[in-house]
């Protein structure tokens, strides 16, 4: 049976060649065509509706994962989390900003599309937000059901019996199709948090599951041979983190996650955080056909009485509409694109110190960045895919780096498969942190994979079935026999379809973390 992959899966494996890939729901955006030298042309049309199997892994991972607590409890992740010391925005500045206001701004400014159905989103964000702007949270535990009040206290302490805390906010779970604007929802409502807020995270799912798992290694270590809840402890530390907690593309396919999830989010509720979930799926749809499923259901009936379920499909699919194109990809591989791709790497690192042979510590051990300024690196191909290295090496990458150029990329037949692998994986890397890339490639960067076979009859009904749905045509991206298997099918399709949403200007001027 096939076993849940992706960033978080490959994030604890070992740094040698990566060999699964995510089976989240395929993301994509769609652009007008365009026939130029510097930007090449692009799918119209990147439909929001696919079908995505939920994959699950036998019943001793969970022991294997907790041999593997050392390397796990190394990773860093890849997260937003924002206190009142590390925040950027004042306090004033804060407090005039709303989600509504945030949404009839980039409504104004050409940003967004009107949408009337959409402003019933952000009115349900502008509710919450509003909510939080008087809300402290406090569990809803008694001390004395903590053990809190010794014997000496109790006989003191009056008998009137202590006022219940304030109920926090129902949390939220926004669901939909790709294209439905979840990411910028989510972006949306974040950015906007009341100052009193103080503690926040944001969190993409694998990630946040990667910490989950690393906290009960160390609280199972800590409780020792004795035992004992390790989950609970667990939530009570992530609330102290965090009063507010957006989980961003929210899915369940590992049975290690659906395992733990009902207790830890009864835990987190208990102790009065408020969280905002985005997933591609209804409640009733996470964890379809996995291992003791019905072990999950708790969970579920959780999510859909614990949060407001809403979902976010209004018909429209905002990957659709064409966007001005942002000029991010160059070929061919000669002189002209060199020298344009080095001017972009000069004008961007003007007045800064260009380090050679820059080293990033990544699980005690050294990576090289060839050429980078404190914000922008520049990788050739054979450097960044040629060697094994991980998704967690990608992940570092992207976590220092807010703009990085990858050149010299070659077109990829089946010879080299592990690196299309690598390839993609940084791709994920690269999308998942909003990072701002720039390409120069062999051939027209959606075409990377093509090859001959795959327009003579070599590719699989399933991979044409794959295309169709996400409106990516063989004349534009190429068809490629180098996949096979399912997984693989659904990663080099999110891969085409995630380059087309990063060469938008959208994503151009939003990307890159460390502002640039």
């Amino acid at each position: 049976m096939k076993a849940a992959s992706g960033l978080r899966r490959q994030a604890v494996a070992s740094t040698h060649t990566t060999r699964s890939f995510s089976t989240s729901t395929l993301s994509g955006a769609s652009r007008a065509a365009r026939t130029s030298r510097d930007a090449h042309p692009i799918p119209r049309h990147i439909p929001t509706r696919i079908s995505v199997r939920s994959y699950s892994t036998p019943p001793e991972v969970d022991a294997a994962r907790t041999h593997k607590g050392d390397a796990v409890a190394e990773l860093e992740m890849e997260d937003e989390r924002m206190t009142d010391a590390g925040a950027e925005r004042t306090i004033d500045e804060d407090a005039r900003s709303s989600p509504m206001k945030e949404y009839h701004g980039l409504v104004d400014r050409g940003v967004l599309r009107p949408d009337d159905y959409q402003v019933k989103i952000v009115q349900k964000l502008q509710d919450l937000h509003d909510q939080l702007a008087n809300y402290a949270p406090t569990s809803r535990k008694s001390p004395s059901s903590e053990g809190g009040l010794g014997l000496l206290s109790r006989f003191f302490h009056s008998s009137a019996p202590a006022p219940s805390p304030a109920k926090p906010p129902l949390g939220l779970y926004l669901y939909g199709d790709v294209g439905t604007g979840k990411t910028m929802l989510m972006d949306l409502f974040f950015k906007t948090l009341p100052p009193n807020v103080k503690k926040k995270r944001r969190v993409h799912f694998h990630a946040f599951m990667i910490d989950v798992h690393k906290r009960i290694h160390a609280m199972k270590r800590r409780l020792g041979p004795e035992g004992g809840d390790s989950i609970a402890p667990v939530g009570r530390e992530l609330a102290k983190d965090a009063s507010v907690l957006c989980f961003d593309e929210f899915q369940v396919t590992d049975i290690a996650d659906a395992m733990v999830l009902r207790r830890l989010l009864e835990t987190l509720l208990d102790e009065g955080v408020v969280m905002v979930i985005t997933s591609n799926r209804h409640p009733d749809q996470l964890y379809r056909n996995g291992i003791n499923r019905d072990s999950f259901i708790p969970a579920i009936d959780l999510l859909k009485t614990a949060f407001s379920v809403t979902d976010l499909d209004s018909g429209t699919d905002y990957r659709r509409i064409p966007r001005s194109l942002s000029n991010v990809y160059y070929s061919p591989l000669d002189d002209s694109t060199r020298s344009e791709i080095h001017k972009l790497f000069e004008g961007l690192t003007k007045d800064q110190e260009i380090i050679e042979g820059r080293t990033l510590d990544i699980w005690g051990r050294k990576l090289s960045v060839p050429k980078s300024s404190e914000h922008v690196a520049m990788f050739d191909f054979d450097t960044l895919c040629g060697k094994p290295l991980s998704a967690a090496d990608y992940l570092e990458i992207t976590r220092a780096f807010g703009t990085v150029f990858l050149v010299d990329v070659k077109k990829m037949g089946l010879g080299e498969k592990d690196k299309a692998r690598r390839f993609i994986t940084f791709i994920d890397a690269c999308y998942e942190s909003k990072t701002k890339l720039f390409v120069s490639s062999e051939v027209p960067i959606y075409q990377i994979f093509a090859d001959d076979n795959a327009g003579k009859g070599g590719v699989s009904d399933h991979m044409r079935s794959v295309m169709d749905d996400l409106g990516l045509s063989a004349d534009v991206v190429g068809a490629s026999s180098m996949f096979s298997g399912e997984e693989e099918i659904f990663a080099f399709a999110r891969c085409c379809s995630r380059l087309v949403q990063m060469g938008s200007k959208e994503w151009a001027e939003t990307a890159g973390h460390a502002g640039y």
